[in-house]
């Protein structure tokens, strides 16, 4: 999650098309967003997403460069994994480097739940409905999720803020405003599929960050 910065034996196992019907995987596999500051692209966050038998990986990669020329004042780095198993979530590993500082975090599946470290959290069993905040899928909203830079649970005031058209590669679409107030601080978006459609949120420097699907 981008913020202000085990396999069980036991585990019941849905038949893929369950899995199909129950997230919200994009026909091509993969979503794509340009990261937009002062009109500018300064990075992009890609998810990928790979159908296994009964399961579902999900790859998360962000990269940030901002500067003047040749010159980066700011880079920012991250890279997770999502392992999904009959429309559950079983396992999460992620990286990050915000520039030059560095963060993990970690999540297993076993039989108290999923369990979830990291470099801002100590070791605890996230709630029953508890997500990763990658954002892809709509449900993380439904309860605490896990920050994915450093493991932290995170409980904003989440409010669905109506519909609004949202620009999508030199078109607009229609999209669910949501808007995240407390532990987190940013509008997230969603088409009526309900696939992630944008997301916007205010830098540290006071600059405006602006997600555009590609």
């Amino acid at each position: 999650m981008i913020g202000r910065r085990m396999l069980m034996g036991g585990l019941a196992v849905a038949p893929f098309g369950s899995l199909q019907a129950a997230l919200p995987v994009p026909p091509d596999d993969r979503l794509i967003f340009s990261i937009i500051r002062k009109d500018d692209k300064i990075g992009e966050h890609t998810l990928t997403f790979t159908r296994t038998g009964n399961g579902l990986t999900v790859d998360v990669a962000v990269d940030i460069v901002v500067g003047f020329g040749p010159i980066a004042f700011f880079r920012y780095k991250h890279r997770a994994t999502e392992q999904w198993l009959g429309g559950q979530v079983v396992s999460i590993e992620a990286e990050t480097n915000d520039d030059g500082t560095p963060r993990q975090m970690n999540g297993q599946r076993n039989d108290s739940g999923l369990v979830v470290q990291g470099s801002k959290a100590a070791r605890y069993v996230a709630p029953a409905k508890s997500l990763p905040g990658t954002h892809w899928n709509r449900a993380m909203l439904d309860a605490p999720f896990i920050n994915t830079e450093d493991g932290r649970l995170m409980s904003p005031t989440v409010t669905l803020a109506g519909s609004v058209r949202i620009p999508e590669g030199g078109r607009s679409v229609m999209a669910q405003r949501f808007q995240l107030r407390g532990d987190a601080d940013l509008d997230t978006f969603y088409d009526p599929t309900p696939s992630w459609a944008g997301l916007r949120f205010t830098a540290r420097d006071g600059s405006e960050i602006t997600y555009l699907r590609v």
